[in-house]
């Protein structure tokens, strides 16, 4: 397979207008296919270490990226508590359907994991390999069980709550934890013959450890790799970690070229 050749620019185009008339702020780069885009996860944004990292691994090797923040988060339309992981998809498809162009690798953290993995599902074709950095498939079950019953009260009587968590103070509603379980993908089989690589650390204390294996058993496919990293958190922003998402990305590409 040869690559197009495409000269390496970022594109002046800050925003992505959606049909309710919202802004979706991303950033892009100009470069051969496959492109590659970031998903960031759960009430954080684009400028994360991880994005950018990835950001200066296409620019270096001259590919097509995106990096852009779900409604409610960053410089985007909305206030978070507003949306669901049913919008987020939207936001994440939008993306790919009038931004992206060609083939995509899609590296979905922690949240961003699991709109990645529901992205490949309806937009197969386009999806030409995924890299999971502490990715958090179905969530929102844990989420709701680990509430104390006080919580849980509130939130079924008021239809909202204020969580706090790991620094975060938010509100969320109801029809969060309802969308969210209607998004389900471990629930059943979900086959996927392209590369997926999951990188996880042992000592995060968001998403725990057994999960890339949950992930696995459910996924069904003949390139899918699990890395296991001994002195990671959940941020995976180390040097080595951010190391180990770029030769991964590297992996999915080889793959997707042999």
């Amino acid at each position: 397979m040869t690559f197009s050749k495409f000269n390496v620019s970022l594109s002046k185009m800050p925003y992505f207008i959606n049909n309710k008339k919202e802004k979706i702020h991303y950033k892009s780069l100009k470069g051969k296919s496959p492109g590659i885009i970031f998903i960031h996860g759960l009430n954080s944004d684009m400028s994360g270490q991880k994005a950018i990292s990835v950001e200066k691994y296409a620019k270096k090797k001259k590919l097509r990226f995106i990096r852009f923040e779900c409604r409610g988060h960053g410089k985007s339309s909305g206030k978070f508590e507003d949306f669901t992981i049913s919008d987020w998809k939207k936001d994440l498809i939008n993306i790919i359907d009038n931004i992206a162009k060609g083939p995509q690798i899609l590296v979905g953290s922690s949240m961003g994991g699991w709109l990645m993995f529901l992205a490949a599902k309806v937009r197969p074709s386009r999806i030409a390999g995924m890299v999971g950095l502490a990715a958090a498939p179905d969530y929102i079950d844990g989420f709701y069980n680990d509430l104390s019953t006080k919580k849980k009260s509130e939130l079924n009587k008021k239809g909202f709550m204020r969580y706090s968590s790991y620094g975060f103070s938010y509100v969320v509603k109801k029809k969060y934890i309802i969308d969210g379980r209607k998004n389900k993908i471990l629930n059943k089989d979900f086959k996927w013959n392209k590369p997926l690589i999951l990188i996880q650390g042992l000592k995060d204390n968001v998403v725990k450890p057994d999960v890339p294996e949950k992930i696995v058993k459910k996924v069904k496919g003949n390139q899918i790799q699990i890395k296991l990293l001994k002195n990671s958190d959940h941020r995976l922003s180390e040097p080595f970690d951010l190391q180990v998402i770029n030769e991964s990305i590297a992996s999915v590409i080889k793959k997707k070229l042999s």
